[in-house]
């Protein structure tokens, strides 16, 4: 199993920081590639390749810290969350992160929106005061 996935951000990308040895994983920063799918999908192999070699019961943290992002990306952080919620509703231990700013309701309500459609994720709201 590969030990650690750094993609640095971009104007158009976000973060991503996956320390699969540490089992935590995160994504930060603005999303509206051109081509989400081709950003994304090896995001998602990587994630899928880790989760299928996940010890039981060991716990994961999932950290998502997005402040923008388009149509597309939305898609397909959907689809990460369904690959997170069908390996909890297996039995994984994933605790997902969803940070926002106190202010941004849209970005609150997505998150709401997906603790609704993925209950088995351990999902933690966390509104961001402006600093």
């Amino acid at each position: 199993m590969e030990q650690h996935l750094y993609i640095p951000p971009t104007n158009e990308t976000p973060e991503v920081d996956f320390r699969f040895a540490d089992n935590c994983l995160r994504i930060k920063g603005e999303s509206y590639p051109e081509n989400a799918i081709s950003f994304y999908g090896p995001i998602r192999a990587s994630l899928e390749s880790y989760l299928t070699q996940l010890p039981p019961g060991q716990p994961v943290e999932m950290h998502f810290h997005l402040t923008y992002f388009n149509s597309s990306s939305t898609k397909l952080i959907r689809a990460l969350f369904s690959l997170l919620h069908n390996n909890a509703s297996n039995g994984k231990r994933i605790v997902t992160h969803w940070y926002h700013d106190a202010e941004d309701d849209m970005m609150a309500e997505f998150g709401m929106d997906l603790r609704e459609e993925f209950k088995a994720l351990d999902f933690r709201a966390v509104a961001l005061e402006n600093t």
